[in-house]
């Protein structure tokens, strides 16, 4: 078996990183046993593994895989569906040019610069790109034979779509997943969890909601005093950030390149900025790469009701997905230029504004929205929301202009949320909405205008103001989850993150020897 050099020297597996994260970021095999197991299983049950650069780039996938793949329903369990974790999905099985996408327009953004977001729910099996950071984490473990799916459980702590993405990820590798989250989380979450988990004990609900992530900590913590259970953490795999600079920060720059070679004055557009809701941070590793490749900056998001980043707060909402009260682990926090908090009374009025008539003919009649932007408004879940009003706002502080381009990622489709939408309106409308009430959402939180309590929560960080969030994650890091201060402290250095970007080369060469070995047939 070929040894692998590491990206910055070394000797071939992750001895130079701090100890505490050699294993997750090993370049070669540690567990022969373990291996031989994976081989094993994956040779019988017909399973190849795409590598970070194919699903980068889907074009390099081989063309037999491809044709078989229309076959193939893109939500079922087929082996298959590993080559469709990427950015190129068209959503009805085939794959598109450059990722789905709508460039917004000022009307409903209420900034001239260029507001881009691509589209989550083309991902294959959950409609939402957590699989992607899923399998960014196990596959690195299964192609150094650290998970042997003949024996461990592979468990995915989440808010949500991680855990839903694993579940995917873990059937298809025949091997079994445990999905935990807060038992509070939308209906439809657990309703597609019950048509994927065979065994109801691998679904654990935690205590609480979005702003819970340290009971979904403690619950891990139990779980991981039996051997067999696996923890993949995607706050702390650093793979997970990987996959998202590899894959994520690729489909950006070919929708940025796109756009660019649209019109004559595509050569004039500025790659300006990066948003996304912190989370576990790992969507944020795609504005690491675009500040590499383009000076981005990189633009972090949070909810108001829990201001973590903005004021060291808590607290509770409902944007689901983007997690709170810690800073993850992978949270490259001194590359991080703004912090945005938005409100969930945003996030919960207009998800009703965008997936209602009364609240689309408001957008139609106030803001003059065009038909082909109501049509998107779907694909926009509530941290879609959140992401794309926070790159509004951060483009009007920044003061970008019509030349200057703000990426962000719709993580979700609103699909997740029908129950929620239900919800709100009881609550808050007395089960009805009308023309008055999208008018009054509509003022308070897209209007020029806009009367929006969250409005002016931005921090554009200073050096001090970064310190003081990465102090933040001591707590939860060294004292809480026992991560050695050294290794705490190696993240503030941006060589550390610079270290980890050869990994995916090494990681492909281990996945292509591995599918050599498997010799899977696909025709």
């Amino acid at each position: 078996m070929a040894n692998h050099t590491s990206p910055n020297g070394g000797s071939g597996t992750a001895g130079q990183f701090p100890a505490s994260y050699a294993a997750q970021l090993a370049t070669e095999v540690t567990d022969p046993d373990g291996r031989s197991h994976v081989v094993e299983q994956f040779r019988e049950q017909g399973i190849r593994l795409p590598t970070f650069a194919e699903l980068a780039d889907p074009t390099l996938i081989d063309l037999d895989i491809t044709e078989a793949l229309a076959t193939v329903d893109p939500d079922s369990a087929d082996p298959l569906n590993l080559f469709r974790v990427h950015w190129f999905n068209d959503g009805a099985g085939g794959r598109t040019e450059v990722p789905e996408h709508v460039v917004l327009p000022s009307e409903l953004t209420g900034t001239p610069a260029k507001v881009v977001v691509l589209f989550g729910n083309r991902f294959p099996m959950i409609g939402a790109h957590k699989v992607l950071a899923a399998y960014s984490c196990l596959a690195p473990r299964v192609v150094s034979g650290q998970f042997d799916p003949t024996r461990h459980r592979a468990v995915w702590p989440s808010t949500g779509n991680y855990a839903r993405g694993g579940v995917a990820i873990s059937r298809i590798m025949a091997c079994r997943g445990v999905a935990v989250l807060p038992e509070n989380m939308s209906r439809e979450r657990f309703e597609w969890l019950e048509r994927w988990i065979a065994d109801p004990a691998d679904v654990i609900r935690t205590p609480g909601s979005e702003s819970n992530v340290k009971e979904i900590y403690d619950a891990c913590a139990e779980l991981s005093g039996d051997p067999t259970n696996f923890i993949l953490n995607q706050f702390s795999e650093f793979s997970n950030h990987i996959g998202h600079y590899e894959v994520t920060g690729a489909a950006l720059m070919s929708v940025f390149e796109h756009l660019r070679g649209g019109s004559p004055e595509g050569n004039e557009l500025s790659l300006a900025a990066f948003v996304a809701a912190s989370g576990s941070a790992g969507t944020l590793g795609a504005g690491d790469r675009l500040k590499d490749e383009r000076g981005a900056q990189i633009v972090a998001v949070e909810a108001l009701e829990c201001p973590t980043m903005l004021y060291n707060g808590y607290g509770e909402h409902n944007i689901q997905g983007i997690g709170d009260k810690h800073i993850p682990l992978i949270h490259n926090v001194m590359n991080t230029d703004v912090i945005v908090g938005v409100s969930d009374r945003a996030t919960d009025g207009l998800g009703l504004v965008f997936n209602t008539d009364a609240g689309r003919d408001g957008l139609r009649e106030h803001l003059g929205a065009a038909s082909w932007v109501l049509d998107h408004l779907g694909h926009f879940g509530y941290s879609s929301i959140c992401n794309t009003l926070a790159a509004a706002r951060a483009a009007n502080e920044l003061g970008l202009g019509p030349d200057d381009v703000v990426m962000t990622v719709a993580t979700d489709g609103f699909e997740m949320y029908f129950s929620e939408r239900e919800r709100h309106l009881a609550q808050r409308h007395a089960g009805s909405f009308d023309a008055g009430a999208a008018r009054s959402i509509i003022d308070q939180h897209l209007t020029p205008d806009a009367r929006s309590p969250d409005a002016p929560h931005i921090e554009v960080l200073s050096d001090r103001g970064r310190d003081r969030i990465f102090n933040l994650g001591y707590y939860t890091w060294v004292e809480q989850q026992g991560v050695p201060l050294e290794d705490f402290e190696a993240r503030r250095d941006q060589a550390f993150w610079d270290s980890l970007r050869g990994l995916p080369r090494l990681w492909d060469e281990m996945i292509n020897e591995l599918n050599d070995e498997v010799a899977a047939t696909f025709m």
